[in-house]
């Protein structure tokens, strides 16, 4: 399938602007600005790009605690994003919620959640509100390998297969669940198969090549709008970082890591889009430097952003409350 040369450019400079986003943040947690940690997506930009672009606007997607790549290829407005992730009035959640709790229902993002697997049951729950409505839209659950493990998983999983429900689920395989390799998570060597469990399809790509994952994708949202329900889709890529700002990698191998480094993404990207003439060197360098400005632009917006107001602590916030005794 052939797709529009501008889109193919934009979303290549989309899977740029989330390495940049992920670098400056890097930066910022390096100089201080940041407190807490936060899990970077390095390495797995085609997934989140591909996977988004073969979507309607109107589909909706859910995240898991990597999830900036998600919501920036959905549509986020990046300064609100790194303003949030600053603790600042102007981000997503006013400054209270960081980096694993922010959605925007506007453009379809559900949000992200800290739990592991902790938003696959929502997904499920938001198929389910599509088809009893019958809207015709179709719902991207983003999930790692580490949450196929998860009783939530297997759960949500089995609701959308005897329900027929028009979700895809995306396993965003990286190897490893925090720093537990796959292979001592499961006894299968493909996630994939875990659809068999369920009587839907599964289906494996290479999670690092944008083609490869769009074309997937594509195919099992169509299935699922037409009612045909769920596909598990094992996406296999890697993390050129750790689990978390504070993970040195000490469990993996300087060998597996310059061979993933070789099948790098954005590089992968670049060559396939200049070999099929949508771009030349020069225009992808312009490509670059915008999404580098962009990202620019969006730090300089979260500095200048002011701190939430302490007086305002309490809002957003349920709790119950007890009698006082006589």
């Amino acid at each position: 399938m052939t797709y529009p040369p501008e889109e193919l450019v934009h979303h290549y400079g989309l899977m740029v602007t989330i390495r940049d986003f992920e670098d400056a943040l890097s930066d910022l947690f390096a100089r201080g600005a940041i407190g807490g940690t936060s899990h970077f997506c390095r390495g797995q930009e085609a997934c989140a790009v591909g996977a988004v672009a073969a979507l309607e606007p109107s589909d909706l997607v859910t995240s898991n605690h990597r999830g900036h790549g998600h919501f920036i290829a959905k549509g986020a407005d990046l300064g609100r994003l790194m303003a949030e992730l600053l603790g600042k009035r102007d981000g997503y959640s006013h400054g209270r919620g960081g980096s694993q709790h922010m959605a925007d229902f506007s453009i379809g993002f559900l949000g992200s959640n800290g739990i592991t697997g902790g938003m696959i049951p929502v997904a499920t729950g938001a198929a389910l509100t599509q088809k009893i409505k019958a809207t015709g839209r179709v719902v991207l659950c983003f999930l790692g390998d580490g949450a196929c493990a998860q009783g939530a998983f297997h759960e949500a999983v089995n609701m959308g297969s005897i329900w027929q429900l028009p979700i895809v689920y995306f396993v965003e395989n990286n190897l490893y669940a925090m720093s537990t390799p796959v292979a001592e998570n499961f006894r299968r060597e493909d996630l994939a198969g875990l659809a068999n469990s369920y009587a839907i399809p599964g289906m494996i790509v290479d999670g690092n090549d944008y083609f490869a994952v769009r074309a997937a994708v594509a195919e099992a949202v169509a299935s699922a709008r037409a009612g045909d329900g769920p596909t598990l889709i094992e996406a296999r890529t890697y993390r050129l970082c750790g689990h978390s700002k504070s993970d040195q990698c000490e469990y993996r191998s300087a060998e597996q890591e310059a061979e993933w480094a070789a099948r790098d993404p954005l590089p992968q990207m670049r060559h396939q889009l200049i070999s099929l003439g949508v771009l030349d060197e020069q225009a992808a360098d312009e490509v670059e430097k915008r999404a580098a400005e962009e990202v620019g632009r969006a730090v300089s917006f979260a500095e200048s952003s002011p701190e939430p107001d302490p007086a305002t602590v309490g809002q957003g916030v349920l709790a119950g409350s007890y009698p006082q005794d006589p």
